[in-house]
């Protein structure tokens, strides 16, 4: 989760770290939260779906252990196009955009190993297939579906959320 826990106002949205698509809603997620900071969460939930992904959510989820989530997403996806090649992934490259975002490797790729890291991605893997999933990004907010899958039907259903939280 970004943004405050108790923003009434929360975006789920489910998400592949190789995915092109998410690279290029990720700036625009961040404006309309930078826009509302008390008002609206974001919730990343992982679909797995390219080759890779499944490690780069290890990856990031140790990166939460070390409280440093956001700098090694963010440093993923800037650098996404140079590790995240479909067919050929470069974990090891991706390994090495993480560390030089700040994470302790040795450290993470042990964290790697514990059992819960497969757990959560088994669990939104689960939510993936129970709710129709089939494409990254795939947007809530507040349980409600964007009307369409451009940016500006997430920014007007997350600003008419605004408009009606308490």
């Amino acid at each position: 989760m970004i943004g405050p826990a108790d923003a009434p106002v929360t975006i789920t949205e489910f998400f592949d770290p190789s995915c092109e698509a998410c690279r290029a809603f990720y700036p625009i997620v961040k404006q309309i939260m930078e826009r509302n900071p008390d008002q609206v969460k974001l919730v990343l939930r992982y679909a797995a779906f390219h080759e890779g992904s499944d490690e780069a959510v290890k990856m990031l989820e140790a990166s939460r252990l070390q409280d440093l989530f956001t700098p090694v997403l963010e440093a993923l996806l800037a650098r996404q196009p140079e590790w995240a090649v479909h067919g050929a992934p470069n974990m090891e490259l991706a390994w090495q955009i993480a560390g030089e975002a700040g994470l302790d490797i040795e450290r993470a790729r042990q964290d790697t190993l514990r059992p819960g890291m497969v757990g959560v991605l088994n669990t939104d893997m689960a939510d993936v297939e129970r709710l129709g999933v089939n494409q990254t990004p795939t947007f809530f907010v507040n349980g409600k579906a964007p009307a369409s899958p451009d940016p500006q039907a997430l920014a007007d259903l997350v600003a008419s959320e605004v408009a009606a939280a308490p």
